[in-house]
């Protein structure tokens, strides 16, 4: 019997550790792989239905969201974590495979994020709004 995952095999983690600026959520996985993950990057790639539509067309260019930090990593089960972000965005579950998945395809759907937020005419940048009189 091998110990090696097959691709319908759950990836397992090791360790989930979030960075003291809450900007980066690390992941190691028992097949030895390790992932550091921006924070933005999990935000704008949530796998909520706000993000990720309902359907295969509509998904949505989440803009804005350079300086988010993720504020809460809350287990779900032995699966999933369920990430919240400081912009209150916490309706992601973000399975073992879907995190691997995220590590292992990040310079490909970050540069497909970049492209979308320039078709879009949006920036990475939050809005600063003037401070009220």
């Amino acid at each position: 019997m091998s110990n090696t995952p097959t691709p319908d095999q759950q990836s397992w983690p090791t360790e989930i550790r979030l960075s003291k600026d809450r900007r980066t959520l690390s992941i190691s996985f028992e097949d030895g792989t390790r992932h550091d993950l921006p924070a933005e990057y999990l935000r704008v790639e949530s796998p909520s239905a706000e993000v990720q539509g309902h359907g295969p067309n509509e998904k949505k260019t989440i803009g804005g969201k350079r300086d988010v930090e993720i504020i809460g990593v809350v287990p779900v089960g032995h699966y999933a974590v369920k990430l919240v972000f400081d912009d209150m965005h916490d309706t992601g579950i973000y399975g073992w495979d879907t995190l691997a998945a995220m590590g292992r395809d990040h310079p490909v759907k970050w540069q497909a994020y970049l492209d979308a937020l320039a078709l879009a005419g949006l920036s990475r940048e939050p809005v600063r709004r003037p401070p009220r009189a």
